[in-house]
C-alpha cells in the first residue's frame, strides 16, 4: 500500500514541494463583495456551448472545494482559541461544525451545479470530461486526494451514482507528496541527558497566546516522572536502566479537543525505534499547566482513539501527521488516523482500501460474523479484516424488546448521532457509507443469501456487484461476554472497572444505552471497554430515573412509575440488566461501581446536563497525572 511505502521512507530527504503557506495559520479574513465561487457560477451560466461549460464547471467545482478546504483548515485554530479562552461549549460546537462541513458543501452545491449545467445529471460523458480537466488542475496539489474525493462526491450527488472504492484511487502525483516527516515535526537533540530545558522547548512548540501557569515547574515535574518510570528499556526513556534516546521529535502543532490540548512527540533511539511522549495540557484562570504525561502505547491508543471526538491539529500537513501517529501506533490502521485528526472522508476511503487489501492478501471473503447474531444489525467480516461491518435488518429478530420497530432509517440516525458527538472514549465510531457498490466476489455466497433475506431493502445483488444502501464499519473488538469466559480475577476486575467508566463517560455526553445487555459492549486491544451497538441509545435527559428501593417488602401495589410514558430506568437493576453470566464479574461490578446503582448519581448527572454543564471525561488514567505544587498546596 502507498501508505506503507511512504512510512518505510519516512526519514528520507523531502522530495515533495509543499507551499510555504501550508505550514502557517490560514488567513481567516472575510472577503468583501463577490466570492470566487459566485464568480465561477456566473461563468458557467454565461457559456454558449458545452465545451466551454465543461471547462467552466471544472473551475467551479475547484472553487467550491477551495472554499470548503480553507474553512476546514481554519477549524483547528478556532479550537486553539477555544482552549485558550477556556470556552468548552465553543470547542464542542467547532467539532460538530467541522464534522458536518463536507456533507454541507456537497448538499448545498450539488443542486446548484446541476441547475447551472443540467446535462451533468444525465450524460456521464460530460462528467468524464469535467473529471479529466479537474484532475489536471489538482494533480500537483498537496490536498489532491481530498479534492479528488470532493469532486466525486459532487458527481454522486448530481448524478445519483453509487459509491465505488475504485473511483477513489488517489491521483498519482499525490503519492509523491510526503516521503519525509521533516515538515511536520521538529527534532530536538538530547544533550547527554533529559533535562527541564529540553522539555520546556517541547512545551513551547504549539505557540500558545496565553501563558503557562508554571512552565519551568511543569518541565521539572515531567523530568522527575521520566526518572521514576521503570519497566523496561523502551518504556522509561528517563530511567537509569533505559538506553538514552538521541532525540525528541515534536509535532509542530497543537492538538486540541474539549478542555484539553496535547503536545505530541516521540523519543528517538539510535536503532530508529520510538517511544511516545505526549503531554496533556489544561487551561485555568492562572494559566496553562501540564496535567499528565503519557508514554505507554496503550494510553496513546486510548487518547487518539476514534471513540473520542476528532482532534484539531494546527497544521495543514495532515498526511505527515498521520504517518507520525502511525509511528507511535503501528497496530492501528492508517485510515483511522485520518479520522482521528478530522479528515474523516479521507479516512473512509483509506478504510475501504485497507479492507480490500486485507482481503487480497488473505484470500478470504466476507462471511457472517461469529457469535450471537445482532437483534437489529446483521454483521459480517473475515478473519484477517480489522473491521466489523453491519447492515440494518428490515425487521429485528424475535429477541427485540422495545415494542414497535421504528425502521432501519431511524436506527441509522442513531448511529449518525453517535458519529457526530464526542464519543467519550467509550463508544466505537461508526464509519458510514451510503449507496456503496462492492464486487460480488468479495462475499461468500451463503452470506449474500442471508443479506438479501434479512435486509432486502438495504442490499441488492446483481450480475455486476452488491449494492448496499447503507453500511456501517467499526473497529473489530472482543464481545464482553466472550472475553469474560477466560478472564482471570485481575483481568475481570480491570474490565469491570472499565465498564463502569464506559457507562459514566457515555452518560456524561448525554447518551444512555437502555439495552444494558453486556453483549452490546466489547473489549479493545488494550483492555478498554466500549459500547458498539446503538439501536437502543437515548438522550439521558429524556430518561425518567425511578426506583423500587423505597418500597416495603411484600408490598403488592403496582408502582406509580409503571403507568408513566417514556423510558424508565431503575438504577438498582443495572447489574441485572447487564446479564453477566459470570458470577465473579457480577460481584466485582457491584464492588467497583456502587455509585451507578443509585438514583442520586443519575439524577445529579441529569441536573448538570440540563443546566448546560459539560461533565469532565476520563480519557487517560489517573496514574499518568502530574501532581503540581498548586495541587499539593
Amino acid at each position: 500500500m502507498i501508505e506503507q511505502h511512504l512510512y518505510a521512507g519516512a526519514h528520507r530527504q523531502a522530495v515533495a514541494r509543499i507551499p510555504l503557506q501550508m505550514t502557517q495559520q490560514p488567513n481567516t479574513a472575510i472577503n468583501q463583495g463577490e466570492t470566487p465561487v459566485e464568480r465561477a457560477y456566473r461563468r458557467v451560466q454565461a457559456c454558449a456551448n458545452d465545451r466551454d461549460r465543461i471547462s467552466a464547471t471544472a473551475e467551479l467545482i475547484l472553487a467550491i472545494h477551495d472554499e470548503f478546504y480553507q474553512l476546514l483548515c481554519e477549524y483547528p485554530y478556532r479550537a486553539k482559541c477555544a482552549f485558550e479562552t477556556m470556552d468548552t461549549h465553543a470547542s464542542i460546537r467547532i467539532s460538530k461544525e467541522r464534522l458536518e462541513l463536507y456533507s454541507r458543501y456537497i448538499t448545498e452545491h450539488g443542486p446548484r451545479v446541476r441547475a447551472a449545467f443540467p446535462a451533468l445529471a444525465v450524460d456521464s460523458t460530460m462528467w468524464d470530461a469535467v473529471d479529466r480537466l479537474f484532475v489536471a488542475m489538482i494533480v500537483d496539489r498537496y490536498e489532491a486526494d481530498i479534492a479528488f474525493s470532493f469532486a466525486h462526491s459532487m458527481r454522486r450527488n448530481i448524478s445519483n451514482e453509487d459509491w465505488r472504492p475504485v473511483a477513489y484511487s488517489f491521483p498519482p502525483a499525490s503519492k509523491r507528496r510526503a516521503f519525509s516527516m521533516a515538515a511536520v515535526h521538529r527534532r530536538l537533540p538530547v544533550p547527554g541527558r533529559i533535562d527541564a530545558e529540553l522539555v520546556t522547548r517541547a512545551l513551547r512548540i504549539p505557540g500558545f497566546s496565553v501563558p503557562f501557569r508554571d512552565l519551568n515547574g511543569d518541565a521539572q515535574r515531567i523530568v522527575e516522572r521520566l526518572e521514576q518510570l521503570r519497566g523496561g528499556s523502551r518504556d522509561a526513556p528517563g530511567s537509569p536502566s533505559a538506553p538514552l534516546p538521541i532525540a525528541l521529535d515534536i509535532v509542530e502543532a497543537g492538538f486540541f479537543r474539549g478542555r484539553s490540548a496535547f503536545v505530541v512527540g516521540r523519543w528517538v533511539y539510535s536503532d530508529n525505534n520510538f517511544v511516545p511522549f505526549v503531554v496533556a495540557l489544561r487551561n485555568s484562570p492562572s494559566g496553562i499547566y501540564a496535567d499528565a504525561l503519557l508514554n505507554r502505547v496503550s494510553d496513546i491508543h486510548d487518547l487518539f482513539s476514534s471513540t473520542l471526538a476528532n482532534l484539531h491539529v494546527t497544521t495543514r500537513l495532515y498526511y505527515q501527521t498521520c504517518v507520525f501517529l502511525f509511528s507511535l501506533m503501528p497496530r492501528r490502521p492508517l485510515g483511522h488516523h485520518y479520522s482521528t485528526i478530522g479528515f474523516n472522508h479521507v479516512g473512509k476511503v483509506a478504510i475501504l482500501n485497507e479492507i480490500v487489501e486485507q482481503m487480497r492478501r488473505s484470500g478470504q471473503r466476507f462471511q457472517r460474523s461469529p457469535g450471537a447474531p445482532g437483534t437489529v444489525a446483521f454483521g459480517f467480516t473475515f478473519d484477517a479484516c480489522e473491521y466489523h461491518l453491519k447492515v440494518i435488518r428490515d425487521q429485528p429478530t424475535k429477541s427485540y424488546k422495545w415494542g414497535a420497530f421504528p425502521g432501519a432509517v431511524a436506527v441509522i440516525e442513531k448511529y449518525r448521532l453517535v458519529h457526530g458527538i464526542n464519543r467519550a472514549g467509550s463508544m466505537l465510531d461508526n464509519v458510514m457509507y451510503f449507496r456503496l457498490r462492492l464486487d460480488r466476489e468479495m462475499f461468500d455466497p451463503e452470506l449474500l443469501d442471508e443479506l438479501c433475506e434479512q435486509s432486502a431493502n438495504n442490499v441488492q445483488v446483481d450480475r455486476d456487484g452488491v449494492f448496499l444502501r447503507s453500511l456501517i464499519a467499526q473497529m473489530k473488538i472482543i464481545p464482553l461476554p466472550f472475553f469474560l469466559e477466560s478472564a482471570t480475577e485481575s483481568e475481570t476486575r480491570e474490565v469491570m472497572i472499565s465498564l463502569g467508566h464506559c457507562i459514566r463517560n457515555n452518560a456524561a455526553t448525554n447518551i444512555f444505552n437502555k439495552d444494558l445487555d453486556s453483549r452490546n459492549y466489547g473489549v479493545g486491544r488494550y483492555g478498554r471497554v466500549f459500547l458498539f451497538d446503538y439501536d437502543a441509545v437515548e438522550k439521558l435527559t429524556d430518561v425518567k430515573i425511578r426506583t423500587n428501593v423505597d418500597r416495603e417488602p411484600g408490598e403488592e401495589a403496582v408502582p406509580e412509575w409503571f403507568f408513566e410514558d417514556g423510558i424508565i430506568f431503575l438504577p438498582e437493576e443495572l447489574e441485572h440488566g447487564m446479564q453477566l453470566a459470570n458470577s465473579r464479574a457480577r460481584r466485582i461490578f457491584r464492588e467497583e461501581n456502587a455509585d451507578l446503582l443509585t438514583v442520586q448519581y443519575w439524577e445529579d448527572l441529569q441536573r448538570k446536563l440540563l443546566r448546560g454543564e459539560i461533565p469532565a471525561l476520563r480519557v487517560y488514567p489517573d496514574s499518568a497525572k502530574l501532581r503540581s505544587d498548586f495541587e499539593a498546596g
